[in-house]
């Protein structure tokens, strides 16, 4: 069978549709590896994210290598798809003409055809997993309505569209019968599923019929945009026993002055109610959220007033980025990029400086706590594991030495925190 190696770049929502691309060729004879640096396959599909400046020099990076792969005869055939081609694919087709063809992020039945494969329909909910088989990305969504000031994806992947709900959980079905334990489900905004399709949020009753699929006993919500954010969601994220207590909810800032000029459709005060309300119904929730700093007029008071918001939050998990000019955009067209870059670079650092101190007193309570945890796989002389309060990927990590018994991955054990540092943890297993 001749081998094709899908290349995937950026976010979990490129990831489902290199898989659901694999799907399609597998089902035609195509042998799929995934980000392999085999010679053997002489097929290459490279999966781009075209969202901010460092992941679109990663994006060409990868590209540029493939194609001096190609010339060095190792592959013969290179194909390019995803967030940046659908950007740029005019200047792309100019500037490296030795991609055989470039596809947007909108079109994924033409790298397949390209392959000589007819595009099945009735496949449309199989996928190929790139992920460990015991947990699988659950893409509910795609594109984006809110038009944030600095956000790029609107003009990307277009306005939102829903997955119809039987697809949802046809794929959930499908991927639970394949051994899927815990799923993540993402979109660009989860809180506004089924606006599109039927004139309502239905996020909650799809995480309820989620939690009725037989082999799933994880599920995991992702990107959750603050403004309206449904109480029902709220409600049964708290009464399903399946859904983790975590939530990934990416607030960006919480200056008001900030927030207007971001077009974030939300005030301080109700970022905090919304807080609130998530801690008041689960309080041992996990809240994952993810900051910009430097945006165009952003002053010392605001600032500070972001770093006193995360010194009072004390987010579990939190990430922070520099705020870089996206053409197209509002903030890039409308307003002047005035913070200068070591201003930037020096606020990233401090809000940091001031998670890393949170991170590390929050792992030392778990110490001697047990939880229950699923195994990842193995690296060197440590199982890999993680709580209902981690995502794989961007989240912490429990090592458990492996010298102490043989554990399998996709199992879950209950496992007793021993030691922790600023971003891992370390425990033993506790024998049932």
């Amino acid at each position: 069978m001749e081998k094709i190696n899908v290349i995937t770049l950026g976010c979990a929502k490129n990831r489902v549709d290199s898989e659901h691309i694999s799907a399609q060729l597998a089902a035609a004879g195509y042998q799929i590896v995934f980000d392999s640096d085999r010679t053997d396959a002489k097929i290459v599909v490279v999966n781009t994210c075209g969202f901010i400046g460092d992941a679109k020099q990663e994006s060409i990076d990868t590209i540029l290598q493939a194609v001096a792969a190609k010339q060095a005869g190792h592959i013969d055939r290179l194909f390019v798809i995803g967030c940046l081609s659908e950007r740029y694919a005019d200047e792309l087709r100019e500037e490296i003409p030795e991609v055989d063809e470039y596809f947007g992020a909108r079109d994924l039945t033409g790298v397949v055809e390209a392959l000589g494969v007819e595009y099945d329909t009735a496949r449309s909910t199989e996928r190929v997993l790139s992920t460990p088989r015991h947990y699988a990305y659950l893409k509910i969504g795609e594109g984006c309505n809110w038009r944030c000031g600095y956000c790029a994806i609107p003009l990307i992947r277009g306005r939102h569209r829903s997955v119809p709900m039987e697809d949802v959980l046809q794929e959930a079905r499908t991927l639970a019968a394949q051994g899927v334990k815990e799923l993540l489900v993402v979109a660009q905004d989860t809180t506004y599923y089924g606006m599109d399709l039927y004139g309502e949020r239905r996020l909650a009753a799809l995480l309820e019929e989620l939690c009725r699929v037989e082999g799933i006993e994880w599920i995991r919500l992702h990107y959750a945009y603050p403004t309206d954010f449904p109480q029902d969601v709220i409600e049964v994220m708290a009464r399903e026993e399946k859904i983790c207590k975590y939530l990934d909810i990416p607030l960006q800032h919480i200056s008001d002055n900030q927030l207007s000029l971001m077009h974030r459709r939300h005030t301080r005060q109700e970022a905090l109610d919304l807080l609130a309300r998530l801690r008041e119904a689960m309080p041992d929730m996990a809240i994952r959220t993810t900051l910009l700093v430097g945006y165009p007029n952003e002053s010392a008071e605001d600032f500070e007033q972001l770093c006193d918001f995360v010194r009072e939050q004390r987010f579990d998990r939190l990430g922070v980025f520099p705020y870089s000019e996206e053409e197209g955009t509002f903030s890039a067209t409308q307003l002047t990029d005035n913070v200068p870059q070591r201003v930037k670079e020096y606020r990233a650092e401090r809000i940091m400086q001031i998670q890393n101190a949170i991170s590390r007193e929050k792992n030392e309570a778990r110490i001697g706590r047990t939880e229950r945890v699923i195994i990842d796989g193995r690296q060197g002389d440590y199982y890999v594991a993680r709580s209902a309060f981690d995502s794989p990927e961007v989240d912490e990590e429990i090592l458990v030495p492996a010298a102490e018994r043989r554990l399998l991955r996709g199992r879950f054990y209950n496992v007793r925190i021993t030691s922790a540092d600023d971003y891992e943890l370390y425990g033993t297993t506790i024998i049932e």
